[in-house]
């Protein structure tokens, strides 16, 4: 039996710049004997890793790898999945000297295996002209391949990726990571090595995404999809990622929710108080801040024993150990909190208030058309009801509209501190709007596919109790106007623009350009693989 050669799982990327030096990272299958950078003139010099085992990584009888392309046909239940990191600092480098690079891994049988050639420089000193790519919600979903190959037809240069979260499905699943049978992985569609075939009116497309990520650090936060649930529990890995319960209510924290893959997969910069879900770095003339703003998403309805965002399901009222508690909170945000009085520190920093623009990105929107605003973010108020025999008869929850913490707590703080973009992603779908004292706000999350918005007469799917303010059915519930594109606006069947783009055939990015002070976005029909690229909206931030 011939044995097939050992190759890389990814190529290298890069990660958490300083002004003298960066992170390099790449995935392999093997342990090997040895893996290092070569770097700077003629790759003369040389840096060997730190290499890590992430344990949660698995495949699953739902995984799309190697031979299975249905359920079940190789894998049967989680099985581990032996994947090892390679981690290189490079030191010593120069501010705005962009240098060449390769890694190499020696394997057990003294096989060397190196990649092409890539750039990189540390982080850009102000004043530094950058090309920034604004994404999220990739999720291997269908439109993602495209996207990123159309990203990088239009821009020959990307100086950093900031993704606002959801960069896969179920986080503990290996392949969607690294190599989905399907072609559409997030580290091959980053990295220009998909292969994911869409077909239109019998005509078949293959994309390749984008060569990015090797040349351009990755900045991500934290979405609900980098949560998984209680680990090790026999289910498949789709049931394990639904099955997270507060803090408050596990005995232990393997057995409430964790972020361990997404936290080993990337080089998160630690706060002071050890925190790795939020963090704030300085790259050119730009101050990001990264806050973990997620929840758990539920189900609207309790059909089929789903535990919903309302109520828990019927079938489940006397097993409290199988309620779900609702749209929880992962980590805390409301004043007074860590992560608040952590994010007052920041915002009160030298670092912050000196940059010529201030960003801050997180997963949840504080305002959208999309479905997943609604109900509030906010601790899900429980109430259970029982007979006069004390038996529970339903468990339900409400969430108070006035309660929001993003609303409620953060963005006061973040007009307050002259921040000039809120970036953020979970509906899938494209819109954007503007405080009433000049604070913009974008979600460019139209990226693999969408889900709706509403708007007109398509109201949100199942929002309970029709007319009451806590639950809006259309339109932003936080009372902002979404703003019009203001170049190339699609179009409703009476021709008038709309204000938003929420779509399966159309796939949308957006680029900041920092010389210009500009967000520009642009769309792709990749039912027309032919067609050009489309700029159809551009704003400009006041610095």
């Amino acid at each position: 039996m011939k044995t097939l050669p050992l190759k890389l799982l990814t190529e290298p990327f890069l990660q958490f710049p300083t002004q003298t030096s960066i992170k390099v990272v790449w995935f392999t299958e093997f342990m090997g004997d040895g893996h290092a950078v070569a770097y700077g003139s003629n790759l003369l010099e040389s840096v060997f890793t730190k290499n890590i085992r992430p344990i949660h990584l698995r495949e699953d009888q739902q995984s799309r790898v190697e031979n299975q392309t249905a359920d079940g046909q190789v894998y049967h239940k989680p099985v581990l999945r032996e994947i090892w990191r390679h981690e290189a600092n490079l030191t010593n480098l120069t501010p705005g000297k962009r240098i060449s690079y390769r890694v190499t891994s020696i394997t057990e049988n003294s096989e060397l295996i190196s990649t092409k050639t890539y750039t990189l420089e540390p982080a850009p000193l102000p004043g530094k002209p950058l090309k920034i790519l604004l994404t999220s919600d990739h999720q291997i979903k269908p439109m993602v391949a495209a996207n990123l190959q159309k990203v990088r037809e239009t821009f020959k240069r990307i100086d950093a990726v900031f993704f606002a979260g959801d960069l896969v499905n179920i986080p503990d699943r290996a392949s969607e990571w690294f190599d989905d049978n399907r072609g559409n992985a997030f580290f091959p569609c980053l990295q220009g090595r998909a292969n994911y075939v869409m077909e239109y009116d019998g005509i078949q497309t293959t994309y390749t995404g984008g060569q990015i990520i090797q040349n351009a650090p990755i900045f991500p936060c934290i979405g609900n999809h980098e949560v998984m649930g209680r680990f090790n529990t026999g289910k498949s890995l789709n049931e394990e990622f639904n099955d997270t319960i507060p803090r408050n209510i596990a005995e232990e924290e393997d057995n409430s929710f964790n972020t361990n893959t997404f936290e080993k997969i990337f080089s998160l910069p630690q706060t002071e108080t050890g925190e790795k879900g939020y963090y704030a770095v300085t790259f050119g003339d730009v101050r990001l801040v990264v806050l973990y703003i997620t929840n758990m998403w539920r189900y609207p309805t309790t059909e089929n024993s789903h535990k919903g965002k309302y109520a828990e399901p019927e079938k489940e009222l006397k097993n409290p150990e199988n309620w779900g508690y609702g749209q929880h909170i992962y980590e805390p945000i409301y004043e007074g909190s860590t992560q608040y009085n952590w994010l007052v520190n920041e915002l009160n920093s030298t670092e912050f208030q000196q940059a010529k623009y201030k960003v801050v990105m997180f997963h949840h929107p504080p305002h959208t058309l999309g479905d997943n605003i609604v109900p509030a973010y906010t601790d899900p108020v429980q109430i259970i009801e029982r007979d006069n025999n004390g038996n529970v008869t339903s468990v339900r929850y409400e969430y108070p509209k006035e309660q929001d913490y993003i609303n409620r707590d953060v963005i006061p703080l973040l007009e307050t501190a002259g921040v000039q973009l809120v970036f953020y992603g979970h509906s899938h779908l494209w819109n954007r709007f503007v405080s009433p004292n000049g604070m913009h706000f974008l979600e460019t999350s139209n990226v693999g596919n969408s889900y709706g918005a509403a708007w007109g007469d398509r109201k949100r799917n199942n929002v309970p109790n029709s007319g009451d303010d806590n639950y809006v059915e259309i339109g932003d519930p936080y009372g902002l106007e979404p703003i019009v594109p203001t170049i190339a606006p699609l179009l409703d069947e009476n021709g008038q623009p709309l204000p938003y783009i929420s779509s399966n055939e159309i796939t949308v990015f957006s680029i900041f350009d920092t010389e210009q002070g500009t967000i520009s976005s642009y769309r792709f029909d990749t039912s027309k693989p032919n067609s050009e690229v489309v700029k159809f909206d551009e704003f400009r931030l006041k610095s």
